[in-house]
Order: C-alpha cells, then structure tokens, then sequence
C-alpha cells in the first residue's frame, strides 16, 4: 500500500494516542486535503523515527531471549491473541491511561471467572464436611455388620477387614454421589485461576513488547502508549519498576493471603498442610525477585490480582456473606471471623498471649 499523508482521523479508536499525538494518527492512501504545520511534521517525523527504532529494538531483544518452543507457542496461541484484544478493548472503550485499565481489567476477568468459582469451592468444602458427620453413625453398623458377617460366614480377620473396609469406602461414595461434592471438585478454583493468570500475563507481555508482530502499527501504538500510561514512580510500563515497590508489595499481600488461610482455619493443620504453607510462602518471596525483572506493566497486574483474591477471602470469612452467596453453615465456620483473625494478628505479633485467642476460639 502506497503511504500517503498522516492525517488526523481515529481509525484504529485509540482515545490514549491523543496524548502522544494530537487527535490520533493513520495512514490513508486518499490525498490530503488540508497541509499539516511544521511543527506537526516534526512531531510526525520524530514519533515515526521512535517507533522504528523501538521496533527494532524489541525484535532484537526478542530474537536475543531465545523464546521458542512452548513459550513461544503460548505467545502465539489464541487464548493469549484473544485476550490481547480484550485489553485493548476495555482500554479503549473506557479511556483509562494504561495502569487503570489494567487494573479494571483484572477485576473484571476475576470477578467473572475466579469468583464464582470460589463461591462454588466452598459450597462444595461445606458439603463434604456436612456428610462427613453421617459417617460415625455408619461406621458403627458397617462394623456390626462386619461382625455378624465373619460369625456367619466364618471369615478371618483379614477377609472381615477388606469387606469392612470395601464397605465404608462405597458408602462415602454414596454420599458424595448423593451431594454431588466429589473432592476433586475443590480444586476447580485452580483450573480457572491458573490458566487465567497465565494467559493474561502473557498477553500483557506480548503489548509490552509488541508481539507477535513488531511491525503492524497497532502494535507500536499500544506499546508508545504504554510508555506514557504509568502512575506516580512508575510513569512508563515498559520498563521496570526500578523502586520495587510493586514487587515487595506482591510478596507481601501473598503472604498475607497465605496467614490469612493459616489463621482462620479452625482444626489443627495436618503435616501437609504445614509443608505446603511453606511451599507457598518460598513461592511469595521468590515472586519478589521475578517482579524486579519484569516490565511494570506485569506487576500492575500480578498485584491487582493478589489484592483481588485477598480482599475475596476476607469477604468470604463473613457469614451472612456466605448465606447470600448459599454456602451451608458448618460446625467449622467461624461466628466471629474477623474479631478471631485479629486476635490471632495480636498474637503474632506478640500484643496479647495465646490464652485470650484460646478463650475466644471456645466462645466461637
């Protein structure tokens, strides 16, 4: 296509160029019907000159990352080209600079999917622990039964085991069948939380660093915009954040989220509990590190998304929120969940001992 003059139109309907270049920019093979100033040529000339040079610069550092393979492929895939687009649609539409859109974003696609999905996860948790109280009063006639088998039928000791135990095991199936709370089930958060984070992490990437084709001028308009559409010390977003205060702050509000499950639980934590608690907490504090190699763009979004799921547990610990939302009542639900998660954040930090908890968790 033959270039013509730049001229002022919004064919591509991007609201945040007007900063960076007037009333926006395209090219049209139409010639032009009004002259353009000198001081906008040389403003045409200098951001052409610049979105060259950054086009290049990004292939460069593209080609240098060594990206291939699967990592190339999951650049390239449609769940990551298709939420590139939605990005840059609720950027557009709603005419945020960049930091706020992202924000908006993440609260949207979190508030659709993982929500839900958790609101699902506890009902499903509360089922289990509501059948799981049916099974003393079984087990006590499965043994009877049991007894009166091996009597009959002269079993041994090791044959009465394995039908007892056959016995109990259909039975706890049963039950789950009957309300429909397979285990397996209380993972479902995870299934929709990791590939959501995946992929949105990736297509945000991918405008940082106008993939997967540098050359279009979409791309390079996304990726000029973004280096203006920062907030306070963190002005362009394709760079780091060299005052790592968004990284420190999403090893913490991880952190946070993992005290927070660990402080209101109401049994006593198994083994695997304690040793996965730990893994997650490596997994927070090593985040840190990985943040500070990151464009700003990626922590804007890795902290709005921790801050999401935090403020999604605590409004959760409520119980009338839990009656709206139609999670049962269990024996394991806290009657004062937040006067119950201080108490433990004053013993932690050493305000108060452990017997006023104790007596509170009595009380609950």
């Amino acid at each position: 296509m033959k270039m013509g003059t730049l001229r002022l139109c919004s064919c591509y309907g991007r609201r945040g160029i007007a900063a960076t270049w007037g009333n926006g920019l395209c090219y049209s093979e139409a010639p032009t019907t009004a002259p353009i100033s000198s001081r906008q040529g040389r403003r045409l000339a200098s951001t052409e000159a610049g979105a060259v040079a950054t086009s290049q610069l990004q292939v460069e550092l593209a080609n240098a990352s060594g990206m291939v393979g699967f990592w190339q492929t999951l650049s390239n895939s449609t769940p990551v080209a298709y939420m590139q687009e939605a990005l840059t649609q609720i950027h557009d539409y709603s005419g945020l600079p960049w930091w706020a859109s992202i924000v908006a974003s993440t609260l949207l696609f979190r508030g659709v999917v993982t929500l839900p999905l958790t609101i699902y996860q506890h009902k499903i948790t509360a089922r289990i622990e509501k059948i799981a109280l049916e099974m003393p009063a079984i087990v006590e006639e499965l043994k009877r039964e049991a007894a009166m088998a091996k009597h009959k039928f002269k079993w041994s000791d090791k044959q009465t085991q394995v039908v007892y135990r056959r016995s109990i095991k259909k039975q706890w199936q049963k039950l789950i069948v009957r309300d429909n709370c397979h285990p397996m089930k209380t993972l479902i958060v995870l299934w929709g939380q990791i590939p959501l984070w995946i992929f949105q992490s990736v297509a945000l990437r991918n405008l940082v660093y106008m993939l997967p084709d540098p050359t279009t001028l979409k791309a390079q308009i996304i990726a000029t915009e973004m280096t203006i559409g920062g907030f306070g010390w963190i002005p362009n977003l394709t760079v780091v954040d060299q005052s790592y205060i968004l990284p420190v702050a999403l090893g913490l509000i991880n952190l946070g989220i993992i005290e927070l499950q660990s402080m209101t639980r109401t049994r006593p934590a198994t083994r695997l509990q304690n040793v996965m608690n730990n893994v997650f907490r490596g997994l927070s504090i090593v985040m840190i590190p990985v943040a500070c190699t990151v464009p700003s763009a990626l922590c804007v979004y890795w902290v709005a998304s921790s801050s999401f799921g935090l403020a999604q547990n605590l409004f959760l610990l409520s119980p009338e929120v839990r009656r709206a939302v139609g999670i049962p009542k269990t024996k394991a639900e806290l009657e004062q969940p937040y006067d119950q998660l201080w108490l433990k954040i004053q013993q932690r930090t050493g305000q108060i001992e452990s017997g006023a908890e104790q007596k509170s968790a009595d009380k609950n």
